[in-house]
């Protein structure tokens, strides 16, 4: 490793280190994890007694690959994002998510202070997030840690996050096209609640996984 990559290494890991302390003062259960292969292995160890698995529409949960195995071990997988089900399907499992055994996501954004800020669509992400399963795990990479208030947050989800999840979900939106926020009033919007956690939930068991490695959008 060059230098420039261990000085740049080391003041990552000074970030993330400092937003796992702010999320604990907080009252979350926040873990550093140095690598994805560390955030992945810990999903399993804390999943291993759940019965029904639900996926809140993450990238940053799908490149760690979890997901097949649960499939494996033989457990409910509640991902509304799977190819080929009908709008009432993905309804129902949306739903069901709800009251799930572990719940997974990321955080759109995460700040330093130790808050988790999302912006949703329909809102069954961040529902979820707040009450219902029995345990919700959040995964967010480095690059979603923001030095900044509440409104530098929102700025990092609507002009860095949001663009490209909507080409992703091939919605017809200003920002889908040019890669640029234009607070839009598209049907095809997703940025319509804006969710904030300053404290954990207080009979929520909600972890939170700060990975010393850019994830996600």
């Amino acid at each position: 490793m060059s230098l420039t990559n261990e000085l740049m290494s080391w003041s990552h890991e000074q970030r993330c280190e400092k937003a796992v302390e702010s999320l604990g003062r907080n009252g979350f259960a926040a873990v550093y994890c140095r690598t994805a292969k560390e955030a992945h292995d810990y999903i399993i160890r804390h999943g291993s007694e759940a019965a029904s698995v639900g996926f809140g529409g993450s990238r940053t949960i799908v490149d760690l690959g979890v997901q097949q195995f649960f499939e494996d071990q033989g457990k409910e997988i509640l991902n509304h994002g799977l190819p080929g089900l009908e709008p009432a399907q993905k309804m129902e499992i949306m739903r069901r998510q709800l009251t799930c055994d572990l719940f997974l996501t990321s955080a759109n954004a995460v700040t330093l202070s130790g808050w988790l800020v999302n912006i949703d669509g329909n809102g069954n992400r961040v529902a979820a997030l707040t009450f219902g399963p029995r345990r919700a795990i959040v995964v967010a990479g480095r690059n979603k840690l923001v030095d900044g208030d509440l409104a530098t947050a929102i700025y990092r989800v609507k002009n860095v996050a949001a663009p490209p999840n909507a080409r992703r979900l091939n919605c017809n939106t200003p920002c889908a096209k040019t890669g640029f926020c234009a607070d839009c009033n598209s049907p095809d919007r997703i940025c319509r609640i804006i969710h904030v956690m300053d404290r954990k939930p207080r009979v929520a068991d909600l972890h939170v996984l700060i990975v010393n490695e850019d994830m996600g959008l």
